[in-house]
């Protein structure tokens, strides 16, 4: 079967993007004991806001979120906080009233479903399946910060309209850290994109293919709803096995009946699963956030000066 991208088939757009947030963000504890980790603030926005305003500014307005029972502050960030909003303008506050009111436009529709057992990425996307239906998707993990011109789910949404195919976001990493990620190799066309022949969780990395990276954002047809449901279907007739259902085995099914696409997006990506990542993922944002961005470079020589 050919895996040549298809240039002149119209292909369906992506209108839904799913972000699987039921973890119990571990590595954050204390913070975390009440508080969810996507709601865990870079600078002045939770974690979780970011991921979504990039799904909206790359086109997409149907948001769906897999939770689990931890998670609620998340659907009330994305509510109307109708006293807030009352007392916002009641005082006249109006701009910290818009502010409020940006976070969830008229136009997005927020739907929420529980993920009961933490049993993989995989199955965290099959608990969404009723809701994706028959059409092509977005997977976001808000742990992973990421930020382009276009935005990075903008590049891979470009990159699925030009081949019909599902499109996964990769990066370079040093070798000792392939063993933190799925890797992927394959031919590379004349704009850098991989034709992906090879995926391997999380190697060794003497025997890592490459050192090309998953990272966080998934553009994904939805067969791959069909491959994850068999994968975990032989899950439940396997006493060995983990019972943990991974996306990358789905997708490298894909990869070798449809065929996937790995594309180097342009831009930054920061790993908010970790304590070191959310304070680099923290400094940028101050960095470029237009009220804050001169007096903390400031702040930030002088103290690189005395350390």
């Amino acid at each position: 079967m050919s895996c040549a991208p298809s240039a002149h088939i119209p292909h369906p757009p992506v209108r839904k993007a799913v972000f699987p947030i039921a973890g119990l963000g571990t590595r954050f504890l204390p913070a975390t004991k009440a508080s969810p980790k996507e709601m865990l603030p870079v600078v002045d926005k939770p974690l979780i806001q970011y991921a979504v305003e990039e799904a909206y500014a790359s086109g997409i307005r149907q948001m769906i979120f897999v939770t689990g029972r931890t998670k609620r502050p998340v659907e009330d960030h994305f509510d109307t906080a109708y006293e807030l909003e009352t007392e916002l303008e009641r005082t006249g506050k109006h701009e910290l009233l818009a502010l409020a009111r940006s976070i969830a436009p008229d136009d997005m529709s927020c739907v929420y479903v529980r993920q009961p057992r933490a049993l993989g990425l995989g199955h965290a996307v099959l608990c969404a399946q009723e809701l994706i239906g028959n059409e092509p998707f977005a997977v976001l993990l808000a742990d992973d910060f990421m930020q382009g011109s276009p935005p990075v789910l903008a590049q891979l949404l470009g990159e699925y309209q030009r081949s019909g195919q599902s499109v996964i976001a990769v990066m370079q990493v040093a070798r000792e850290q392939v063993s933190s990620y799925g890797i992927v190799a394959g031919a590379a066309d004349h704009a850098g994109v991989i034709q992906i022949e090879r995926m391997v969780e999380k190697p060794e990395p003497e025997l890592a293919p490459s050192n090309t990276a998953i990272v966080g954002r998934y553009v994904l047809t939805p067969s791959v709803l069909h491959e994850l449901r068999d994968i975990a279907q032989q899950a439940l007739s396997n006493p060995a096995h983990t019972g943990e259902i991974q996306l990358t085995d789905g997708i490298a099914r894909l990869a070798a009946t449809q065929g996937v696409r790995a594309l180097p997006f342009a831009g930054t990506r920061h790993d908010c699963g970790s304590k070191l990542g959310m304070l680099q993922a923290t400094v940028d944002q101050a960095l470029q956030h237009g009220e804050l961005k001169a007096a903390f470079k400031q702040w930030l020589i002088a103290k690189a000066a005395s350390l």
